[in-house]
This record gives structure tokens, C-alpha cells and sequence, in this order.
């Protein structure tokens, strides 16, 4: 299969990287240092599940170069998904199918008002992977998910063709009954941990171990839960438990990559986690007074760390 990975981080190099591994024509769109240590030394992915290093791997910062593809593995930021929207179109093919990989139940939607929602595919990612430096991913646990699917639940030739794919590459695909309800699933503990993560600046383990936190914790889960009964009315029962059994799961020293984002000075994704729970509440007439607050104390930090000529305390 021919596959671009547009955004070609943590995520993006991984994937990417175990498709093109596998003998699939690959380019990462990538940019920075990144982009440039690829070219120089090649992509290489540390992980539990085999260490790859791929020295040709084919890498650039210009879609155009790439030209049309089968798939494009859709993994910008969730700021970036009307920029990264318009930038894909040279690799845009009449058959070619965009899965979306971000954070949160909006990016499939935002992504479809540009290029056309026939050709967008929502998908999930469950991966602990990260850079610790321009062309080295680091995949830190044995678990790598992607699971995808056509909003109306539809097997399709293009699904059955890309699990396999990946699948053949030794990645974990899930193709679910309902990719809505997979969605919803992930956003339901991904928007707790990262308003509550980000704004207290702890792993999850402090805040589980304590019962008032806790207790926080999952009434964010279950103040969005309750926002995507009314988005998605099917919405299986017991979505806040399985979230918090999965999250119980997690090393004390997990957290959101928002965190990450926040410590390092970076953009962030505040507006598509507990922004959309509130924005999506008020649309659907269901109060969120707890991710309420977490959008708002956290808007001054959305476009980076806003600093302070001088400080005084009172």
C-alpha cells in the first residue's frame, strides 16, 4: 500500500515506521529536527514489541512531493486539523481514505468539512510512545492499538484492506462495531486525566491514591459521559467504569500529554478535550460545571506558557 503519515511524531513515526518495515511505501511528513534527523540517520523505534531502525526511511515536509496515496494516517494536532486538512490535498487520490487519530470526538468531523467526509475514517489510537529525540520514537509498553472504522459501522474493503495491513506489520488493529462508541470510550477518561493532570502538574497516581481527587476524577468522567449519551444516544452502559478499570491499570507515573505540552512551553489541546465537553454540553443542554473549569483555568496556557515580566506576592 502506498501510506502517508502526516504529522509524524511519536505516533505517526511508529505506525509509519512498522508499515514501511513490513515492505509498504511510506512517507512521513514531518518537519524541524525531526524531519531532519530522519533524512540524516534514518527512523529509529525503540520498543518491547521489537526495535526497528529504518535508515532509508522516506521523509518531508511537503504533501506535494508525496502525490496521491491510499491512505493517509491523519495525526497533526487538533489545532492543526484545518491547516493539516488543506496541506494534505496533493495526496488526496479519488480513493483515498484519511483516518483521524486525536484526541477527543471532533477531529473526523473538522477534518470531513474540508476534504469531504466520505473520505474520512474516525480513528483511536492507544499508544505510550514518545520522542526523546529527533528520530527515535520510544514505545514504552507492549500495548499498540489503532482501531478504526466507518461512522455507519460498515466493514468496507478500504477497512479490511488497512487492519490487515497493519496487522501484517505486528501493530494491533481493532476494526469495533461502532467507532462512536470507541471514541466516546477513550474521551470519556482522556478528557479527566488531562484537565486533571495538567492543572494539578501530578501523574495519575497521586490523584488516584487520594479520595477527594478521585472522587474528582471520576465525576469529570461521568460529567462527559453523560454529554455523550446526548450526543450518541446509544452509548453502551458502564462507560465510567471500564474507563476507570482501564486507568486503575496505568503506572503511578502516567499522565496526559498535555502535561507534557504544558511543562514544555507547547500549544495546547484544551479546547478539544474539556473545551468540547463543555462546548458539546451547551449544545445538547447538559451542564459541565467541572470541565467548566478546567477549560477555563487552563485557557491562558492554550497557545504556551504566557509568562510574566515581574511577579509580585500578595
Amino acid at each position: 500500500m502506498r501510506i502517508a503519515v502526516m504529522g509524524a511524531g511519536a505516533l505517526g513515526g511508529y505506525f509509519g515506521g512498522r508499515l514501511a518495515a513490513a515492505g509498504n511505501d511510506v512517507a512521513l511528513i514531518a518537519r524541524g529536527p525531526h524531519l531532519a534527523a530522519i533524512r540524516e540517520r534514518g527512523l529509529k523505534i525503540r520498543s518491547p514489541r521489537g526495535d526497528l531502525h529504518l535508515p532509508e526511511m522516506a521523509a518531508t515536509d511537503d504533501p506535494a512531493t508525496v502525490g496521491p496515496v491510499d491512505v493517509i494516517l491523519f495525526m497533526v494536532k487538533n489545532y492543526d486539523v484545518e491547516s493539516g486538512a488543506r496541506a494534505i490535498a496533493p495526496m488526496l487520490g479519488a480513493e483515498t481514505m484519511v483516518i483521524t487519530c486525536q484526541n477527543g470526538v471532533s477531529a473526523h468531523q473538522r477534518l470531513g468539512a474540508v476534504i469531504g467526509a466520505g473520505r474520512v475514517v474516525p480513528g483511536v489510537a492507544r499508544i505510550p510512545a514518545d520522542v526523546p529525540e529527533p528520530g527515535v520514537i520510544n514505545h514504552s509498553a507492549m500495548w499498540d492499538g489503532l482501531s478504526f472504522g466507518e461512522t455507519d459501522g460498515r466493514v468496507t474493503s478500504r477497512i479490511v484492506r488497512f487492519r490487515d495491513a497493519l496487522r501484517e506489520a505486528g501493530a494491533t488493529a481493532v476494526v469495533p462495531e461502532n467507532i462512536l462508541h470507541d471514541l466516546w470510550q477513550k474521551f470519556i477518561s482522556q478528557a479527566a486525566l488531562a484537565g486533571l493532570t495538567t492543572l494539578t502538574r501530578l501523574d495519575i497516581g497521586p490523584l488516584r491514591s487520594n479520595p477527594d481527587s478521585q472522587a474528582l476524577f471520576l465525576a469529570a468522567m461521568h460529567e462527559t459521559e453523560r454529554v455523550g449519551r446526548a450526543v450518541v444516544p446509544d452509548l453502551p452502559e458502564g462507560m465510567v467504569e471500564i474507563a476507570w478499570k482501564n486507568l486503575d491499570n496505568l503506572p503511578d507515573t502516567m499522565h496526559a500529554s498535555m502535561l507534557d505540552d504544558l511543562n514544555a512551553g507547547k500549544r495546547l489541546e484544551v479546547d478539544y478535550l474539556s473545551g468540547d465537553v463543555v462546548r458539546l454540553g451547551r449544545e445538547h443542554g447538559v451542564p459541565t460545571p467541572i470541565h467548566e473549569v478546567f477549560r477555563a483555568a487552563l485557557q491562558p496556557f492554550k497557545n504556551g506558557c504566557p509568562g510574566t515580566a515581574s511577579s509580585i506576592a500578595i
